[in-house]
């Protein structure tokens, strides 16, 4: 699935941009030159589809100390007719941003990591006495609200987010704090009882589409533990909690009702792409950056994106249709040892290009290889079409973008491809860039 198609119409690739044409490319390897910015989708249709346009969500009512919420919903052409759509916040720019003071003293990165800030992982529910109330009762003092203001649109965005360790460090969405970042806008986070603090950007990961804040006073908050999405099942019962429409302190219950499902928002360059999990869980916007928790209490992922039918009008509001994905707690727990290391995060590439436009199922078809790079050295070429990853079936170019960034830099993987009707394994070591 993808949100927002990508495209220039000159139909020229730049030299690690993405494409146009008659099919759509995605970089596998790092851009350069200057970020773009980060535009509605509505203006890259993909090959074969109508233009769709973004959609500015009514209004839900104020919570208690809340500023006006608001959101907007990015489209996405999708299987089904479905139109992915962000969970909360607004578009904004793409470029990573550190904040000047994020690695003063107010809590920016610390060069340790995640490793010495307090993070829990014991589960707070025992089991047999588990329960959504008890999931609820453990969690909902470690989500925030997330109020971003930025210039030119009162109120701004607002998300959600969870304490993620005692330092005061709070993990929400990329996309909920982007623009107010770019802008040097305020950021407050709003506790369970209605009390507003201000926060600070240590860094963020337009690719993994999250950010880390700090917040003095949210080391005074138990931080949320941290479980495992690999030992999730199909079926397993889930709670997502946040802040839909503004309405802070949610609760909502599910279950997984899927697991690895690619799936990418925003658009070129600066697309997201996540190997996510689905859950049947209503989220809506104003979830972004919340948590997606087992019934032990543990986060097991970040609420990100949902899927919609599409095509609202006036003031229709696009919404939950039991269709959300999180990001993997896996990854959030990396990039946020990213951040917290260095003030930025890392992800891997292998400096190719491949098409996303064509979805058969047939594999993912290679459009370019950039010399002197991992992919050129292990022998990969234009036109190959890689149909496994490491013994797994890759089913098409977002498929392949989306399992190697599940991946880090410095492992080596092996690439099935075919070509010429021989099929050929490659090893290639994933290199890596800062966005």
């Amino acid at each position: 699935m993808r949100l927002g198609a990508t495209g220039n119409n000159d139909g020229v690739n730049d030299e690690y941009g993405a494409g146009s044409g008659s099919e759509e490319t995605q970089p596998l390897g790092a851009p350069i030159g200057p970020r773009p910015t980060w535009k509605p989708p509505s203006s890259y249709p993909p090959p074969g589809t109508r233009p769709l346009t973004s959609e500015l969500l009514s209004p839900g009512p104020p919570s208690p100390g809340a500023g006006r919420p608001s959101g907007w919903m990015w489209p996405v052409i999708a299987v089904l007719a479905l139109v992915l759509g962000l969970a909360g916040g607004f578009a904004g720019s793409a470029i990573y941003h550190r904040t000047d003071d994020a690695s003063s003293d107010n809590g920016g990165s610390n060069g340790a990591g995640l490793t010495t800030t307090g993070v829990q992982t014991a589960a707070p529910i025992k089991g047999g006495k588990s329960s959504v109330a008890a999931v609820a009762q453990a969690l909902l003092p470690s989500t925030v609200q997330i109020s971003a203001e930025y210039e030119g649109e009162p109120g701004g965005a607002t998300g959600s987010g969870f304490v993620i360790d005692q330092a005061g460090h709070i993990v929400t969405n990329n996309h909920v704090v982007e623009q107010a970042a770019e802008d040097d806008g305020p950021i407050e986070v709003v506790d369970q009882d209605g009390n507003r603090y201000d926060a600070t950007v240590v860094g963020r990961s337009p690719v993994y589409d999250l950010a880390v804040l700090y917040c003095a006073e949210a080391k005074q908050v138990e931080p949320a533990a941290l479980g495992a999405s690999k030992a999730l099942h199909v079926g397993d019962p889930v709670v997502a909690i946040g802040s839909p429409l503004g309405l802070s302190a949610t609760v909502t219950a599910g279950i997984v009702s899927a697991l690895e499902r690619p799936v990418t928002t925003g658009d070129g360059d600066a697309s997201s792409y996540i190997n996510a999990i689905q859950t049947d869980a209503a989220i809506n916007p104003g979830n972004s950056g919340g948590p997606l928790v087992n019934m032990l209490g543990q986060v097991i992922g970040v609420n990100s994106a949902i899927a919609t039918t599409g095509g609202t009008t006036g003031g229709d509001q696009a919404g939950n249709i039991g269709v959300g994905f999180a990001i993997p707690i896996e990854q959030v727990k990396i990039t946020a040892d990213q951040i917290l290391r260095t003030g930025e995060a890392r992800y891997p590439v292998i400096g190719a290009k491949v098409q996303t436009g064509k979805r058969d199922g047939s594999g993912a078809q290679i459009d370019e290889v950039i010399a002197d790079t991992p992919a050129d050295d292990a022998g990969l070429e234009e036109g190959d079409v890689v149909v496994a990853l490491d013994g797994q079936k890759v089913t098409d170019g977002i498929a392949l973008i989306v399992s190697i960034r599940a991946h880090q830099p410095g492992e080596t993987l092996t690439f099935t491809v075919l070509r010429d009707g021989d099929q050929k394994d490659l090893d290639i070591t994933l290199d890596s860039e800062v966005w």
